[in-house]
């Protein structure tokens, strides 16, 4: 595994991270040599919500830790807020301080590494949420904070208030779902592609020395589900192939190696629940895509340059 130096931190993180969305469905045990494997592969990051499993995810990550509390030490936790499902989304001081209290509760942890406010609300108050934070940190309940999903504006406008500095943007990112690498290639174009539908955060987070997180790593489409095997990216899945025979993984690894190539340094999340699955995503940080082979997935997705 590969690591590096999250910028404003003291946080030396693995380049592919472990999401928890999906391990409410297995059992302790099940969870539980998962963590280990992540662990014994070198990854060290592990990334929860508030909202995954309606709390089971983290229910269960903390019995894992209640069995071995030496593993803590090990480890760096993430974990979000914002989102009540269907219903709305609140960035209020309250909900924040309340999440946060439950969701230590559950991880069976004093405090998490960082805090990641999940959705944008359209009705958060900036002063409010810096209170937050500081009271947070403060009480050594998290150490550094960051965002999911937000906008540059969003994010100066929450840093104007706060002295914490917004340590990570967790971003929607895959081969299939580059938004914010596809404008940026089709400047000034009058095609679709050139459509600025985020406001430049990649550059921008690179600009702050932000980090990405990448979520729904192989994923086209929440209607589509999964770009490996499907059918609708079959030459997509050809070069995948191709790449993966010649570095000697999956394509689940490959996709993975795509992101990390990136030289914005971006962080990959795979949400495996499947321990073998995990060992051969994590052989993503030992490959390093040529140019060539960047490209040549990025226009097999069905992407044009101008």
């Amino acid at each position: 595994m590969k690591y590096v130096q999250l910028p404003q931190t003291d946080l030396n993180v693995s380049r592919i991270a472990l999401g928890c969305m999906r391990i409410a469905g297995k059992t302790t045990d099940e969870v539980e040599v998962l963590v280990k494997k992540a662990l014994e592969l070198g990854i060290n990051f592990f990334d929860h919500a508030d909202i995954y499993g309606g709390g089971r995810s983290e229910e269960l990550f903390g019995e894992v830790l209640k069995r071995n509390p030496e593993l803590r030490q090990k480890m760096i936790l993430q974990t979000k807020c914002s989102i009540i499902p269907g219903k709305m989304y609140d960035l209020s001081k309250e909900h924040i301080l309340s999440s946060v209290d439950k969701s230590l509760a559950r991880l069976n942890t004093d405090y998490v590494d960082v805090l990641l406010l999940h959705r944008p609300d359209a009705l958060f108050e900036p002063q409010e949420v810096a209170e937050a934070f500081d009271e947070l940190y403060a009480a050594k309940k998290v150490r550094w904070f960051g965002v999911s999903n937000f906008t540059p504006g969003q994010i100066r406008l929450l840093q104007k208030y706060s002295k914490h500095p917004i340590v990570i943007n967790q971003l929607q990112l895959s081969i299939v779902h580059s938004v914010m690498i596809d404008s940026g290639l089709n400047m000034n174009m009058k095609e679709d592609w050139a459509q600025d539908k985020d406001g430049g955060v990649l550059d921008f987070c690179r600009l702050n020395d932000i980090t990405i997180q990448a979520w729904s790593i192989v994923q086209a489409s929440w209607a589509e589900g999964s770009f490996i095997s499907n059918p609708s990216y079959e030459k997509l899945n050809t070069v995948l192939q191709k790449l993966g025979a010649k570095y000697g993984v999956s394509s689940n690894a490959i996709a993975a190696a795509w992101i990390l190539r990136h030289p914005a340094g971006i962080q990959a999340i795979t949400g495996t629940t499947s321990p073998a699955h995990l060992e051969d995503t994590a052989r993503a940080a030992d490959i390093c895509l040529t140019r060539e082979e960047w490209y040549s997935l990025y226009m097999s997705s069905g992407k044009p340059l101008p």
